[in-house]
């Protein structure tokens, strides 16, 4: 079973509706009745959050930051229970007329007995038991409910509690003060469908209305029942005890059941996993509640949550708290979301749903003998069945014969827990994998994961104060009623400025003389827009300063498969060689395929993947007298198409020809003179397997397929719009290049293949492992210029811009590129604890370190290979790299880069 995913749809700086009307008038203007009051703690302490449950209803709600509630209900008798972690539950029962009655409440401190547990494994801590059930029956809960439907309001109040002092004039012309609560509300109504279908409907918002809102966290859209939830390894994970170690604190009673309190405590503090205490619910091997904390990249996460026994057939969760706090680039923060789950609408899955008191988990670990007496006792009854199975079956056919047998195998998994008292933890597991690998054979899309379907009310956004006042289950406090005053008004001002701009999507109306200088976007229709590209100055040795000035145009066809189309012009201008240029660019785009053809005359790397970005070009020569970017000139017409045939495969094809120019360097310009430097090089590459890469004017025509196999891929679909899951499949490719002589004046003939490997994966319980291969020959080579030979991702600036898997950090960028065999092989991996990262502090503020190498082989590169160093997460965006390069064993040199972290880079695209 899938916790219920909250809405999500929330903006912590929005424009919200005001509140006005006293809750007292509405609720008598309606006739409406209910509970309302205050919980408190045997001192006389407000209790803040806590859970009030009505059980007829299958209805919570939560209490304010002073302890006070309100809960609307139908006339009638109701059993309502009042929890909070760590205080004992109090059940009322209550008879609701035509009017609010007043019930208060007090919570006394949970009395916890430590005897209640008995320990036959000698001296383990019985946590260790009660864990071993728990993740034992974990998967058995994601199944056990075939359908659920509840509403959920989710309250979202944040504060921006300190910023730096550059930013104080910007956030002040934005209303934006120190101290100040902006908070949002959210009504939704779900539905979960086994095994993987969620529908969202959301029936009011109060917010600025757009649809750019934010999540509060991501753990509110998974379960605590699967392995992992938003990246963290979940304590009921198979391999929760590689992560956690366990300590039971006792056992409490909370009405008719016995929890057992679970501290869990990491192996290795830091990102990904999680501390605090988890309550298990004993026999039923549920969670009751929660209250634990993450670390994601320096930020803190805490959550609390309380699950109820819906219709006594399952626990689900009736309430949440997040509170999320952090600092980033010296703006502090700190955001509360608080959400309730009511109207609880459940079936269960009659294959597998038994009574929890017909089903005793044995732990093999402890109970050994126990579990051989059951484990023999089920081998004797299975055998039995399926000799009797397999005569019945022996006359029908293969197909009927697997329809059969699958029958057979629901109904023995049905019978199995239901019949019997005792079940070990290995029968079990083994038991859920059989019934799940069934189900998968007979879903129409195994590959998918997750199918979402949400949609916002067309009167989501238009509830006035009176609506609000109904369905808010937890009364505002007196900051977020004066926060609600402050959005309101800025919702004004957003709505002035919003008025009569239809043709522009920036502050300012319309066209402006310094867009041409700053750049701009512009809303021509619904579908459409048009843009002026920030014109962008660069300097290299060939062109001395350059300027490129591009605009672009996109509009959506009117078709059923929403095709894009993009027509970019760009001109460049090079001031020392005195000589204009640009290209054209027609782009269709849209879910099967992506087509580009562009042509016109431009300059272009000698490595067609450009390893060097021009700004990077820009700093390295005027500052550092290296000029290491190498260009031609080509006049040209491309054709780029790439088409998803399925899930699986992907083609692309690519067809250029090509009227190529040597260039020549004409400036020797620089802003800093180094002496030890004797000036610019050529700009002509240097090669050892080619002693002269300079070449004449001549014509090319060239073309290129390849294919790219995800055999296992894995998608998420949402809104009918399928996603892929990052690295949940190997990537194989096959590419083929030829050049053919003699065809539109071509003076080029050559023939290359190429085979390349992909993958990220998990090694053991710490590290993360990511590798790209690639290997290739030139099967022929009759007439070749240098462009045309296998060119690799180098690097001889401080800086790293490719992907950190894929590409190298010290090679030279076209001494070793070949016309002939040759092979390129990088493998990093990231250690969650290391070095520096043994230190607690430093894991919680996101850093990571990571070790890799790299190696290339060609006829020239001596088994060139480079090992390195790195930490990711400095600052949270960037990277540090020590590295050292071989050839042959034989040390060549060392060099120190800078990057951008690899989680904001990507290890490297599947695509």
């Amino acid at each position: 079973m899938r916790v219920p995913t909250l809405p999500y749809r929330f903006s912590i700086r929005g424009t919200l509706l005001f509140f006005c009307l006293f809750l007292f008038c509405i609720v008598n203007a309606f006739g409406l009745g209910g509970l309302r009051g205050q919980v408190k703690d045997d001192k006389g302490d407000p209790l803040p959050y806590a859970t009030i449950f009505v059980k007829q209803t299958g209805s919570g709600t939560t209490t304010n930051v002073n302890g006070l509630y309100e809960i609307t209900l139908s006339p009638g008798k109701y059993d309502v229970s009042f929890q909070y972690l760590s205080h004992e539950s109090v059940v009322k029962q209550v008879e609701v007329r035509d009017d609010f009655l007043e019930v208060n409440v007090t919570l006394k401190d949970q009395a916890t007995l430590l005897e209640s547990v008995v320990v036959k494994g000698g001296d383990e801590d019985p946590a260790y038991t009660i864990m071993r059930k728990a993740i034992a029956k974990a998967k058995y809960h994601t199944q056990e409910i075939d359908t659920y439907s509840a509403r959920v309001y989710i309250k979202g109040t944040g504060v921006l509690k300190d910023y730096p002092w550059l930013a104080k004039r910007a956030l002040a012309k934005e209303g934006i003060k120190k101290g100040d609560a902006y908070v949002t509300e959210s009504v939704s109504d779900i539905k979960y469908t086994r095994p993987k279908k969620f529908e969202e409907k959301v029936i009011s918002i109060r917010s600025d209305g757009n649809s750019n809102n934010t999540s509060p966290n991501q753990y509110i859209f998974g379960s605590f029942y699967e392995p992992e939830i938003a990246e963290t390894i979940s304590p009921l994970s198979p391999k929760a005890f590689s992560y956690y170690r366990f300590e039971y604190l006792g056992t409490f009673k909370d009405r008719d059941y016995e929890v057992s309190i679970i501290k869990v405590i990491p192996r290795s503090k830091g990102d990904n996993v999680i501390d605090g205490t988890l309550n298990i619910v004993e026999n039923w091997w549920s969670i009751h509640s929660m209250d634990i904390h993450t670390v994601k990249l320096g930020i803190d996460v805490n959550i609390k949550a309380v699950y109820a026994p819906i219709e006594d057939k399952a626990w689900l969760p009736v309430s949440h708290r997040f509170m999320v706090s952090g600092k980033i680039f010296g703006f502090e923060f700190e955001y509360n979301y608080l959400a309730t789950v009511s109207n609880y609408k459940i079936k269960m899955n009659p294959e597998l749903y038994v009574e929890t008191d017909k089903m005793e988990v044995v732990d093999e670990k402890v109970d050994k003998e126990e579990a051989k007496k059951v484990q023999q006792k089920a081998l004797a009854a299975q055998k039995s069945k399926a000799a009797a199975n397999q005569a019945a079956n022996q006359k029908l056919s293969k197909s009927a014969k697997k329809a059969k047998e699958a029958e057979e195998q629901s109904k023995q998994l049905q019978e199995r827990l239901a019949s019997g008292k005792e079940i070990t933890r290995k029968e079990l597991n083994s038991m859920l994998k059989d019934y799940e690998k069934a189900e998968a054979k007979q879903e129409k899309q195994p590959e998918v994961l997750s199918d979402v379907t949400f949609k916002v009310d067309s009167m989501a956004y238009k509830k006035d104060s009176t609506y609000w006042s109904e369905v808010r289950p937890v009364p505002l406090t007196e900051q977020e009623v004066k926060g609600y005053h402050k959005m309101d008004s800025m919702a004004v001002v957003e709505r002035k400025k919003a008025e009569g701009d239809t043709l522009k999507e920036s502050k300012h109306k319309g066209f402006q003389p310094w867009d041409l200088l700053i750049g701009d976007s512009y809303k021509v229709s619904k579908h459409s827009n048009f843009k002026i590209h920030f014109p962008m100055p660069g300097f290299n040795t060939v062109e001395g300063w350059n300027l490129v000035y591009k605009v672009s145009y996109g509009t959506v066809l009117q078709d059923t498969n929403k095709t894009r189309l993009t027509i970019t012009p760009a001109f460049r201008y090079a001031f020392s060689r005195k000589v204009a240029s640009g290209n054209l660019t027609f782009g269709l785009r849209n879910k099967k395929y992506k087509l580009d053809v562009q042509g016109g005359r431009y300059i272009q790397q000698y490595n067609r993947d450009e390893p060097i970005l021009p700004i990077i070009n820009d700093f390295t020569t005027l500052l550092l007298e290296k000029n290491l970017m190498k260009i031609y000139e080509r006049e040209y017409v491309d054709v780029n198409y790439t088409r998803h045939l399925n899930e699986y495969f992907t083609v692309n094809t690519t067809w250029s020809w090509m009227n190529r120019r040597e260039l020549f360097n004409n400036t020797n310009y620089k802003w800093v003179d180094r002496e030890k430097i004797e000036g610019y090089t050529p700009n002509q590459p240097v090669n050892d397997e080619l002693a002269d890469t300079s070449f004449p004017e001549h014509q090319a025509f060239i073309g290129s397929v390849g294919l790219v196999a995800r055999p296992w891929i894995k998608y998420n679909i949402r809104n009918g719009h399928k996603s892929e899951i990052a690295f949940s499949s190997p990537s194989f490719m096959l590419d083929y290049r030829r050049a053919f002589d003699n065809v539109l004046g071509s003076d080029v003939s050559y023939d290359q293949i190429e085979l390349g490997f992909k993958h990220r994966f998990k090694v053991g319980a710490r590290g993360t492992t990511d590798i790209a291969l690639r290997a290739g020959t030139f099967l022929s080579t009759d007439k070749m210029y240098f462009m045309d030979y296998k060119h690799f991702l180098g690097n001889q600036t401080p800086f790293i811009t490719s992907d950190p898997v894929g590409s190298f950090r010290l090679l030279d960028y076209y001494r070793f590129s070949t016309a002939d065999k040759y092979f390129a092989g990088n493998l990093h991996y990231q250690f969650r604890k290391f070095l520096v990262t043994n230190i607690p502090l430093v894991r919680l503020a996101g850093i990571r370190e990571n070790v890799f190498v790299n190696y290339l082989a060609t006829p020239t590169s001596k088994n060139y290979t480079e090992v390195g160093y790195s930490i990711d997460g400095i600052l949270r965006i960037f990277r540090l790299e020590a590295a050292a390069a071989f050839q042959d064993g034989k040390y060549l040199d060392y060099g120190i880069r800078i990057g951008i972290t690899s989680n904001f880079m990507g290890s490297f695209s599947d695509q």
